[in-house]
């Protein structure tokens, strides 16, 4: 495959080279660019953070989780194009030399790459930006404070769009492992029906670094722009399936606020960035952290083969462990949530809260009517094979008041809906108290109780 794209500003074309090698490796070992860090290979340590800039804008994201057909037509900035033509230092990189930033220093150029992102787009939430940024020295006080001190500076001069820019279109010669639109893409898996489908490659770049697995055949999604679209009208929520998992925060973030601030805890900043919705979709996983909620939302999916389309509910959609409903050829297309007024709650419990897997992640749309419960749609992620309804819990709130004993009545059924697994996350027994003490919770927020750990004080 052909490639060309910005390094730093300089246009680079590659010929003929290996689609799916990770941008961590080439940089290290092709061009000698080793500011860029090999962590933990697997996009949760930050240590090998880069910018990269295209019709999306501008993010940090894992360099060791990129592949370098994604590179295609996008803009990449390591830690080395930080500095000006002459040496001057970028704002963060200034910042953290003067409030003690760095310590051992393997884990900097990932905090300035992130920093400096953050920076060009003004965010100043350091704790969520930072959270994919692991450093077991400094300490993160001291960046915290450098990363304050840097947004009082503007954004340099010589991150333009000469650097920044937009890379070169696709050449002849990627077009047909790069489809352009999702007609072309439907045409092409008619061609490839089995061919790998990489969007995001936050769970395919896995399959590489720790499965060490051979793709042969993959098809790159970064150029199917119209996948990536939101439309909200008086129907619905309209998502495309390439649409990022940040992307998808801030499309839901005033529609369905308690979504979207579940998703801040989704991964990373990185990870947010790369990943995308019909993604974390496809891969049918029953800790996912998007199905659960969309199922709760009523969410339907719009599934493409060739030119014929069919639309399914998203809880069909999962049939058993390991097993979607799509068949070769078909692709997710786009997702719908139809509009309705907010009553989403999402409570996600995990070891640690930034960056971690769901042990339980629950979603509860219950709508209350003169104090009656006149339906409810709750559904759970980590509880069973694949993400999956409350339905007996459901039953059990139907018709009956909005109170205390309906909500100790429902909780019994909890374990007729599920059977839980033990495992390295949580038993079973954790489980389902976890699922109960969840109904509880979304009682006790209807009632104005604070219930978030991080709003109770002593």
């Amino acid at each position: 495959m052909n490639i060309t794209f910005l390094l730093n500003g300089e246009t680079v074309e590659l010929t003929a080279v290996e689609p799916t090698r990770s941008v961590l490796d080439w940089l290290r070992e092709e061009r000698g660019l080793k500011g860029t860090k090999e962590g933990c290979n697997e996009g949760d340590c930050g240590a090998c953070s880069v910018m990269v800039a295209d019709a999306q804008g501008v993010r940090a994201l894992n360099a060791c989780l990129l592949m370098l057909g994604q590179m295609q037509g996008k803009a990449l900035i390591t830690v080395e194009g930080l500095s000006g033509p002459e040496g001057e230092q970028h704002p963060v990189q200034k910042a953290l030399v003067e409030y003690h930033g760095s310590q051992c220093g393997f884990c900097t150029p990932g905090f300035a790459t992130t920093l400096a992102a953050g920076h060009l787009n003004g965010e100043e939430d350091f704790d969520t930006l930072l959270a994919g940024n692991l450093c077991r020295c400094t300490g993160y006080a001291p960046i915290i404070r450098a990363a304050k001190a840097a947004m009082a500076d503007p954004v340099p001069d010589w991150l333009n769009a000469t650097r920044m820019g937009k890379g070169p279109t696709a050449s002849k010669e990627v077009a047909p492992a790069m489809p352009g639109s999702a007609d072309a893409l439907a045409t092409l898996l008619m061609q490839k029906p089995h061919a790998t489908l990489v969007a995001g490659g936050t769970d395919v770049g896995l399959w590489l670094t720790k499965g060490l697995k051979d793709l042969h055949d993959v098809i790159f999604l970064s150029g199917v722009s119209d996948l990536g679209g939101v439309v909200v009208d008086e129907d619905g929520i309209h998502l495309g399936s390439g649409l990022t998992i940040e992307g998808f925060r801030k499309a839901i973030s005033d529609l369905h606020p308690h979504f979207a601030a579940m998703l801040k805890r989704f991964a990373s900043a990185q990870i947010r960035g790369a990943a995308t919705l019909g993604g974390n979709i496809a891969n049918g996983s029953p800790i996912g952290d998007t199905p659960p909620p969309l199922i709760a939302l009523n969410a339907r999916l719009h599934l493409r083969r060739g030119e014929a389309r069919r639309n399914i509910p998203l809880e069909d959609y999962f049939v058993a462990y390991g097993r979607q409903d799509l068949v070769a050829g078909e692709f997710i297309e786009g997702i719908t949530i139809p509009r309705q007024p907010d009553r989403l709650k999402v409570y996600k419990v995990s070891k640690r809260f930034d960056q971690d897997i769901s042990a339980v992640l629950g979603a509860f749309s219950i709508v209350v009517e003169n104090g009656m419960v006149q339906s409810a749609r709750i559904a759970f992620g980590g509880m069973a094979a694949t993400p999956s309804r409350a339905v007996e819990v459901e039953k059990s709130l139907l018709g009956q008041q909005w109170s205390r004993e309906t909500i100790t009545a429902a909780t019994a059924s909890f374990a007729t809906d599920f059977s839980p697994i033990s495992d390295v996350r949580a038993s079973s027994e954790y489980r389902l108290e976890i699922a109960r003490n969840m109904l509880t919770r979304v009682w006790l927020e209807d009632q104005g109780e604070v219930v978030s750990v991080r709003e109770v004080s002593a």
